[in-house]
Parts: C-alpha cells; sequence; structure tokens
C-alpha cells in the first residue's frame, strides 16, 4: 500500500488536496471517503489505508481547504473547539461541489479500475449522503451522518444503493431523525440501514468515550460486503 496527497481541480480552476491511499495490488475500485469534524487527521488517514488494504483506491478529500490547508485536529479540548467552529462555518453547499470536483478526480486516476463510491463518517457521512444525491457514484454508506434528516428531500435524487449506521445512544441523530431516513427509503430494496447498541462516533477507536469495538466491527463487515457487491465490476 501507498499514501500521498494529491492536488484536486475545480472546473474554477482552484485546486484542493486529497489523501490519496492505493491498495497494495496498485488498482482497485474509488472510494471517496468523508472526514469528520477533525479534518483529515490521523484516525481518518487510517481508516483510508484500512479500505485501501481491503483493495480500494481511496481518496479523502481535505473538506476545510477554505480554512487552511490540510487541517488534522486531535481529540482534545483545543481540537474539539476548532473543529465545531470550522464546521459551523462551512458552507455545506459549497463543499459538496467541492466533493463533486473530488468525485470526478478520483473516477479520473489511471489506479481506478471499476466503479467508485462515497462512505463518510459523522459530518462526513451527511456530506456523503448530499454527495451521492449530487454525482453518479455507484454506491453511497452514511456513517451517523447529523443533519440528514433536514436534507431528506434530496434523497429524490439519490440512484445509488446506499448504506446508513446508526447508534440508538446518539443523542445527535434521535429516532425521530432515524425514523425520517428510514421512513424516505422504505421502498428502495437496495437502501439498508442499521441500528446498533452505540452512541455517536462508535467507529472512532481516536475518542475512547465514542468507541464501540464490536459495532465498529459490525458495521465494518457490512460496510465492505456492501462496497464489494456493488462497486465490483
Amino acid at each position: 500500500m501507498s499514501t500521498q496527497w494529491i492536488n484536486i481541480s475545480k472546473e474554477d480552476g482552484k485546486e484542493f488536496n486529497g489523501y490519496l491511499a492505493l491498495p497494495p495490488a496498485g488498482q482497485g475500485p474509488g472510494l471517496i471517503l468523508l472526514q469528520e469534524i477533525w479534518g483529515v487527521n490521523d484516525h481518518i488517514k487510517a481508516v483510508a489505508e484500512q479500505y485501501a488494504m481491503s483493495g480500494f483506491v481511496v481518496l479523502a478529500p481535505d473538506v476545510f481547504w477554505r480554512f487552511g490547508q490540510q487541517i488534522a485536529l486531535n481529540y482534545d479540548d483545543q481540537g474539539n473547539e476548532a473543529a465545531f467552529g470550522y464546521l459551523n462555518a462551512l458552507d455545506k453547499d459549497q463543499a459538496v461541489n467541492d466533493l463533486v470536483s473530488a468525485v470526478n478526480t478520483l473516477k479520473s486516476l489511471p489506479q481506478v479500475s471499476g466503479k467508485t463510491g462515497v462512505m463518510g463518517f459523522c459530518m462526513g457521512g451527511a456530506l456523503a449522503f448530499r454527495t451521492a444525491a449530487a454525482t453518479d457514484v455507484d454506491a453511497a454508506v452514511c456513517y451517523y451522518g447529523g443533519g440528514i434528516a433536514n436534507v431528506i428531500d434530496e434523497a429524490a435524487s439519490i440512484h445509488c444503493p446506499i448504506m446508513f449506521h446508526h447508534g440508538i445512544k446518539d443523542g445527535l441523530i434521535p429516532a425521530e431523525a432515524r425514523e425520517t431516513i428510514r421512513h424516505h427509503f422504505a421502498v428502495r430494496k437496495d437502501a439498508v440501514l442499521y441500528d446498533y447498541d452505540a452512541d455517536h462516533g462508535f467507529n472512532c477507536w481516536g475518542r475512547p468515550a465514542m468507541y464501540d469495538q464490536p459495532s465498529a466491527t459490525i458495521a465494518q463487515g457490512r460496510t465492505l460486503e456492501f462496497l464489494g457487491q456493488y462497486l465490483s465490476d
């Protein structure tokens, strides 16, 4: 496996970066990986490498690039304060537009053979949902995406298979929000929703208070099976 930062070009001529992780085989299906509010930090890089080891060409775009290059925050008081500041200042529509460019860049890479999906966590989970609505990706995975219920009308534009992972102890995504998502995808046989006995951020081992190893392991297995099904040639 190899990793590097690459440039992502936008139609207006501007550029930003993305962390690219290539699988041992050197090529494979493409996967956009969308960060939490702490940026493309060591945890997100490790997740990118984890999925690269499973055979995917993974690109983690720097969503916060307008605030600073390659922002990577720690899970401490200072990092948390900065992370929520960036979240509140982020223009979500602009971010989705950036991610359309990231999808196009990933698809253009010679190492990408086959189809392309998008996956995100927390803020990135919601952005994965919106990116699936704005592009022609072949599959989408949303881990505890906060605010999806508020933009649920965009579900009408999602034509690819989609998977949702939620924790039932997650106060940021209450039962009514999960039910809204479930209701809008009830008629879609290629939409799957899983609930876990866990809190928000249960996949992030960098935050021990939130991390739930059994839920993370089960969710990862389901995700790999899902991506393997829908991103294979």
